[in-house]
């Protein structure tokens, strides 16, 4: 689906079905230098089991036009636009490491718009080692590079994909060598309001963690379950990649909590 945006073309996948405002709407948001591939297999049994998706391409980012938001609180209010435009008062809100900050944020800001959080792969506060950015800033790909080995676990490092005819690596590398990496690792760094965020949303949450994340390490998730009261998933041998290195878990942990919010699938 495209959408105009503050006067920038905005590219939100919808998950294989023609968007509807009128059903719960879960809005999918991806982490840095990623797009909404990231979400495939999430986006599509939501679309197709009586919910509506939305998973935008953040601007500059892939298929969606702008410059990229220069700050994690940027971000809220874009979010907020985003929600107006296609009619939407509130969503479930799923986020990947700096799209869960993004969440946060657009519940900090618009309160009534986030109907639930759910983190994958993430913390309050995500520190951007200063060689990785200074690398960003020369060469989104060389960075990619240097992320994609650290942010998955072993099996997909030794080649193990859980989509057969696809590698997750090679995937995510063409998408984030030609997105604006440098933006969001300065966006992430700078970020300081994570914590008080958390502290102050009040409606249900959890996390999906990672037992293998070198990025956002295990006990810095598990902090912001504490802030959040939020119900925790550690998915033991998997690193920061989630989405797509255990697509399957991530869904069933996502359908389970969300689909228990609804009381029911329509």
């Amino acid at each position: 689906m495209k959408l105009m945006l503050n006067g920038l073309e905005t590219h939100i996948a919808t998950g294989g079905k023609e968007f509807t405002a009128a059903l719960p709407t879960v809005l999918f948001l991806h982490g840095s230098g990623l797009d909404h591939r990231s979400w495939a297999l999430q986006t599509r049994w939501f679309a197709f089991h009586g919910f509506s998706v939305l998973a935008p391409d953040f601007p500059g980012h892939s298929l969606s036009q702008g410059d990229a938001l220069a700050s994690i609180e940027d971000s809220g209010p874009w979010l907020d636009a985003l929600l107006d435009a296609v009619g939407v008062q509130h969503a479930h809100v799923v986020g990947h490491s700096q799209g869960f900050l993004s969440g946060l944020e657009l519940a900090r800001q618009f309160p009534g718009r986030v109907k639930s959080l759910t983190g994958i792969g993430t913390a309050a506060a995500i520190p951007v080692n200063p060689t990785l950015l200074e690398t960003a800033e020369v060469s989104a790909a060389k960075a990619a590079e240097f992320m994609l080995q650290w942010g998955f676990g072993p099996d997909i490092l030794n080649g193990v994909s859980p989509t057969p005819g696809l590698q997750p690596i090679a995937i995510g590398h063409r998408i984030m060598a030609n997105n604006p990496l440098a933006a969001d690792l300065k966006a992430c760094a700078n970020y300081s309001g994570g914590e008080a965020a958390a502290q102050a949303f009040q409606g249900p949450s959890q996390l999906i963690l990672a037992g293998l994340d070198k990025m956002t390490p295990l006990k810095a998730g598990q902090a912001l379950a504490v802030s959040l009261n939020a119900k925790v998933s550690v998915l033991t041998r998997y690193g920061h990649m989630l989405p797509m290195e255990a697509p399957k878990q991530v869904l069933q942990l996502c359908k389970d909590f969300i689909v228990e919010i609804e009381g029911q699938i329509t």
